[in-house]
């Protein structure tokens, strides 16, 4: 059977510490879908298109990925893709807690859904989406923290 893993987000925007995650995830999995959630109640910074661009220009070639958008719960959308592993990274203690819930639920709802969770690399524990978007409302530089391909001009 073929191991084919879910790494779901809103990616508003892809950092390097998503990026980090995916990569040394490769291993493990036979095919690894990025699955950008949509939710038709909120409002992203960046249209869904680009970061769905960005992301397949970051992983162009790599023929293990491929790069989905989704809407609804991600057990759903793991079924629909007969993908039985949901990859979550971990920054810190809190997400921990917040993750596991989210994993013991998508068990209870979806039987033999696994969630494999990689710890971030240090020195990207403190980079997450919000704060990126933060910096660019207030006009700063955050290539730094995202993949360079990753363009916001």
């Amino acid at each position: 059977m073929k191991k084919i893993g879910i790494f779901p987000g809103s990616f508003d925007p892809f950092t390097i510490g998503h990026e980090s995650i995916v990569r040394r995830s490769l291993p493990l999995f036979d095919e690894l879908i990025i699955s950008i959630g949509f939710n038709s109640a909120k409002q992203g910074y960046f249209p869904l298109e680009k970061r769905k661009a960005w992301i397949e220009d970051i992983f162009a070639n790599e023929p293990k990925i491929t790069v989905d958008t989704y809407e609804g719960l991600t057990v759903n959308y793991c079924e629909r893709k007969k993908a039985n592993y949901i990859l979550r990274g971990l920054r810190t203690a809190a997400d921990f807690e917040y993750e596991r819930a989210i994993a013991q639920m998508n068990r209870m709802l979806v039987h033999g859904i696994e969630t494999i969770f990689l710890l971030t690399f240090p020195e990207h524990s403190p980079i997450s989406s919000t704060i990126v978007r933060e910096i660019l409302r207030h006009g700063g530089d955050a290539s730094q923290f995202v993949p360079k391909q990753i363009n916001f001009s």
